[in-house]
């Protein structure tokens, strides 16, 4: 379905063929359509009058096939007026629909089509006038669109207006084609002879195709100093078709079922189906381009439900160990102060433990509401060195509980990096925090952590912590980073995703690679503060 545009032509964006300059390539294209009808043109003018064998089935097939292009392209032009309250295009719509309509009873009247002399009580001018209200319904509408191209609807524009316009012009087009039908047939008798006999044409008919050509040089002028669309562009070539087709049928040939006769017929199929091709053209293009926003939109929504997950997740992986720390402390701080007598020194440490876990997790709170909010993050110098200790305090009782033993090879007198101590602080804890979890499948003699700092060339500062766990697997290493995926049974796949994240956002680097003999090494490297 076409989105409808806004009432006021300046908050309509150019994106369809009704406001949309042709670009080279379709001027291009349109330009060999119009070549290709010239030369055809100048081809069938050489033999234009020579006689052909009479084919009944052939005037019924193209002019069916011509009242359902143009009904279908009617159609499709008034949904756009609908869309874009132009007079214009409820004149080109019109002028479709009364020329889908008058060829209906042109056909029926046509001799030899469905009876020797046509249905609807035809007399032998009836289909000759037919054929002439026909070529006459369209230009007519197409120096109107040209004239009152850019005009509006009546204001004030409301859908129950638009409505009675469309539905008025198909009033009137039904009216004007039934009563030209019974002018044709009933009223016979009264008009001019456009036909000496059944085949022959009379001289009248010349002169009156003659001036109906004269209107459609009108509207290619017309159309030509005023061309600004797309559509602009296809109706000229339109108007091309519908000229050549009168003065083959009207001025090149005297008589029925001649070379011109059959290829004026193919020249009707042209101007029935040049405008409906390019409508249903643009429309398959607008629609890709509406379905790809569509795709665009739920690619970020997705984007925002990930982040919320994110932010929830790592609220969660984040806040579990400190509020740990404080179950663990309350329930050590009850059983000191249970003793008799009451062991206050050390119900004193635990105490302590409990608010300085406290401590963390609002920190923690701080520096995910900083990672993911839009605010300025504040950076200072932070060492290297004492963000290892303080990671390797804070998972003390964890190492204890999993009997890992630490080594630890800090470089002395590393320069400070530029970050934020928090943020670059929790990364270390998780990665000391999978390295210990990575550990849990080997015995309890063989793990070990492993933290290094050193400096690289480059003034970089790396951090490389070394479990000897298990190891990596070759075919999972290159999406351990990726949001969402994990490796753990009960995990979210969060935690190293935001660690590159903010990384990254130090203007720093997080990899991974192998251990010797096993096991994997996490390495950080950040740009060292200038001196």
């Amino acid at each position: 379905m076409i989105a409808r545009p806004q009432s006021n032509s300046a908050d309509i964006v150019d994106t369809w063929l009704v406001n949309l300059p042709p670009n080279a390539l379709q001027r291009r294209i349109a330009l060999a359509v119009a070549v290709v009808l010239l030369v055809g043109l100048g081809v069938t003018a050489l033999f234009a009058d020579v006689p052909l064998p009479r084919v009944d089935a052939f005037i019924p097939a193209i002019q069916v096939a011509v009242i359902l292009t143009d009904l279908i392209t009617a159609v499709l032009l008034f949904s756009l007026c609908w869309i874009y309250h132009s007079r214009a295009l409820l004149a080109l719509a019109s002028g479709y629909l009364f020329t889908a309509l008058i060829v209906i009873p042109h056909l029926l009247t046509f001799p030899g089509a469905f009876s020797p002399t046509g249905l609807l009580g035809a007399g032998l001018q009836s289909t000759g006038w037919l054929y002439i209200f026909w070529h006459a319904g369209l230009p007519v509408a197409l120096l109107i669109y040209a004239l009152n191209k850019g005009e509006k609807l009546a204001e004030p524009i409301t859908q129950s207006s638009i409505l009675f316009a469309v539905g008025c012009s198909v009033a009137m087009v039904v009216s004007l084609v039934c009563g030209l039908t019974w002018l044709a047939t009933a009223g016979e008798q009264f008009l001019p002879r456009v036909f000496i006999d059944g085949t022959h044409i009379a001289p009248l008919s010349h002169y009156v195709v003659g001036f109906e050509v004269l209107i459609l040089v009108a509207v290619l002028a017309t159309l030509w100093s005023r061309q600004r669309s797309v559509l602009d562009l296809w109706l000229m070539v339109v108007t091309l078709a519908f000229l050549s087709e009168l003065i083959i049928n009207g001025l090149l040939i005297s008589a029925r079922f001649t070379l011109g006769f059959y290829v004026s017929r193919i020249f009707s199929i042209f101007t029935s189906t040049i405008v409906l091709l390019v409508l249903l053209e643009e429309t398959m293009r607008l629609y890709g381009r509406l379905a790809h926003s569509n795709a665009m939109l739920q690619h970020e929504q997705n984007n925002k439900l990930m982040n919320l997950e994110a932010l929830a997740a790592s609220i969660s992986h984040e806040v579990r160990q400190p509020l740990t720390a404080i179950v663990g402390g309350g329930s050590a701080l009850l059983r000191f102060l249970g003793h008799n007598p009451a062991n206050l020194e050390k119900a004193r440490s635990a105490a302590e433990g409990m608010v300085a876990a406290g401590h963390r997790a609002s920190q923690i709170l701080d520096d995910v509401r900083t990672l993911f909010g839009t605010a300025g993050r504040a950076h200072a110098p932070v060492d290297v060195n004492g963000l290892a200790r303080s990671a390797l305090r804070v998972l003390d009782s964890d190492l204890k509980n999993h009997n890992v033993r630490t080594r630890l090879k800090l470089k002395a007198g590393l320069p400070p990096v530029m970050g934020h101590s928090g943020q670059l602080e929790e990364v270390i804890i998780n990665l000391m925090q999978n390295a210990i979890d990575a550990m849990d499948t080997v015995d309890d003699d063989h793990r070990v952590l492993q933290v290094r700092t050193e400096h690289n060339s480059g003034d970089a500062i790396s951090i490389e912590i070394e479990d000897s766990g298990p190891g990596i697997d070759p075919e999972k290493s290159a999406h351990l980073f990726d949001a969402f995926f994990t490796t753990k049974p009960h995990g979210m796949g969060l935690g190293l995703a935001i660690c590159r994240m903010i990384i990254e956002r130090h203007e720093g680097q997080l990899s991974i690679s192998s251990a010797n003999p096993h096991g994997a090494v996490f390495r950080i490297k950040l740009p060292q503060l200038p001196c």
